[in-house]
């Protein structure tokens, strides 16, 4: 029952890190990508939604971000 036991805490851990790792690295942008959607931030006009409004000023804060540590 005790090897039982922890062979599950054991699977249980395995499953939670590599979890972990997946979202750690996955979903970050290429440089050609960012390229994209700033193209689209500056084409966008008022029909555009909220979320793309947001995600658009988060791009370009940063960007200026970028641009005053250089």
């Amino acid at each position: 029952m005790n090897k039982l036991v922890s062979m599950l805490i054991a699977a249980s851990f395995a499953t939670a890190s590599v979890g972990a790792f997946a979202a750690a690295h996955g979903g970050a942008m290429s440089d050609a990508d960012k390229a994209k959607k700033m193209e689209a931030c500056k084409k966008m006009d008022a029909k555009a939604d909220d979320k793309m409004k947001a995600e658009c000023k988060k791009m370009m804060e940063d960007a200026k971000k970028m641009d005053t540590k250089k």
